[in-house]
């Protein structure tokens, strides 16, 4: 049935000018319900969904069931990672991996290379861990390293925030990278993604974090506040439970380089992917996204229990409690992919293709543009991920685009959807509150770092674009 209906949809004349405009008026309305009605952006991304269909002439039964079957279609792809991946920072976190490895990097610093530290800091834990999630266990971190080095406060908490925000927009398993790889089906690959995502991340961390930090801390010059001080100061105490440093940095990058097998194995041989042969098919199969988290989660499980001393129902525990965080991310992800169907099959998307294909705008560029702007009225990196990543896909698609060019296109943007970090967004007011600092010194101090970030990125992906096959 849903495929005779697209078949029918496509089948209908629509009107370019109609379709058009079917677009600008579903991006309004998606605006105005995340920012105005504050709605729920999963309910607000159907509604813009319906009104692209409807409004297009598609049909309100055909754009509902377009909508439906792209839904599961992205939640069968992403849904099973973001809930292994949630539930491996649960399991770090709960174990003391996380713990671990900060306490040990900052033991052995000076207070020159704290704001060094703490950005390779915010790195590892952001490889794992949502932003928010990342957040909460860090702040009291930065908090008390920046009272016992004596440090000012930005100089502590940029490098860190830097280093969670990119890992965030450019890397998976974050629920952002992921949603916009599954737009784009058939050259979408997560661990080539990594596998650039990282050096990207890293480099633009290098660029922005520490050297930013001297900046703000000029035009915000603050001391850490008293508050978390205690209770980083109890934690320190359980230091003799916590697995080793080697074991927690194993288990943090292990869905890393379990993801990135088969992408190394595919620079030498391009058909390894395809190869039948026994070995071919291993490095595959644990190569493989959701095969890899699932190994990397029942390796920390088993290794972090015995090296803590928990329990395994205490482990095992961890597992259920990580899901409630991530539910709301699911079906944002999944009306994000339900939007993508609704565009492909009205043939806004092949408008949108072809405006590509016969202009001279960067496809990565007006990837970053796109983000950029419904980050901005949004406040949402999620959302802004998802509507890019949609409105882009068919373009890709008929641009025959490589993998590469598909990765380099997925990181423009994720750098895109965190730029200008301000008063719509829900992150903003979470570190305006955690560090004590006003409206207009977050804005000078937060809001700019995630602009510097993600320009950095876009130069990157804009350089390495020079080199990269576009279209295979």
């Amino acid at each position: 049935m849903y495929t005779a209906l697209l078949a029918a949809g496509e089948a209908v004349q629509l009107n370019s000018t109609r379709l058009g405009i079917s677009l600008v008026l579903s991006l309004v309305v998606l605006i105005f319900l995340v920012t105005v009605v504050k709605l729920h952006p999963f309910v607000s991304l159907l509604a813009a969904g319906m009104v692209v269909g409807i409004g297009s002439g598609y049909g309100p039964v055909a754009t509902l069931t377009s909508f439906t079957g792209e839904f599961g279609s992205t939640m069968g792809s992403v849904g099973i990672l973001i809930g292994l991946g949630a539930m491996i920072g649960k399991v770090l976190m709960d174990t003391g991996a996380t713990d671990q490895v900060v306490n040990t990097l900052v033991s052995k610093s000076s207070p020159a290379t704290i704001p060094w530290i703490m950005a390779l800091i915010g790195a590892l834990i952001g490889l794992p861990m949502f932003f928010e999630v990342g957040l909460v266990i860090l702040v009291p971190v930065i908090i008390l390293v920046a009272r016992k080095t004596e440090l000012p406060l930005m100089r502590v908490a940029i490098p860190t925030l830097a280093g969670l925000s990119i890992m965030h927009a450019c890397v998976p398993p974050h629920p952002g990278p992921l949603a916009a790889l599954s737009q784009f089906k058939e050259t979408g690959n997560v661990g080539l993604t990594m596998m650039f995502g990282i050096p990207v991340a890293l480099i633009t961390l290098v660029i922005v974090g520490p050297l930013f930090s001297k900046v703000a801390a000029r035009w915000v010059p603050i001391e850490a506040p008293a508050d978390f001080v205690s209770k980083s100061d109890e934690a320190a105490k359980e230091e003799a439970r916590l697995p080793s440093f080697g074991l927690s940095v194993f288990c943090i990058i292990l869905p890393a380089i379990l993801m990135l097998l088969t992408s190394v194995f595919e620079i030498t041989s391009p058909d390894f992917r395809t190869r039948t042969d026994g070995f071919a098919q291993t490095i595959n199969f644990i190569g493989n996204p959701v095969m890899a988290l699932a190994i990397a989660l029942i390796v920390s499980m088993l290794l972090l229990k015995a090296a803590s001393g928990i329990s395994w129902k205490t482990v095992n525990d961890s597992l259920g409690a990580s899901l409630p965080a991530v539910a709301g991310i699911l079906l944002i992800v999944g009306a994000g992919g339900g939007f993508k169907g609704v565009l492909v099959s009205t043939g806004i998307g092949k408008i949108i293709g072809t405006f590509v294909e016969t202009s001279n705008v960067s496809i990565f560029l007006l990837g970053w543009l796109i983000a950029v702007f419904v980050r901005v009225a949004t406040g949402s990196a999620t959302v802004s991920i998802l509507t890019t990543a949609g409105i882009l896909s068919n373009a890709m698609t008929m641009m025959h685009a490589t993998p590469m060019a598909t990765t380099l296109l997925v990181i423009a943007i994720g750098a895109g959807s965190i730029f200008l970090s301000h008063l719509n967004d829900a992150g903003f007011w979470l570190i305006k509150e955690y560090f004590g600092m006003s409206v207009g010194d977050t804005l000078k101090t937060w809001s700019v770092l995630e602009c510097l970030l993600s320009v950095v990125v876009l130069i990157l992906v804009m350089i390495a674009s020079i080199f990269v096959p576009i279209a295979g």
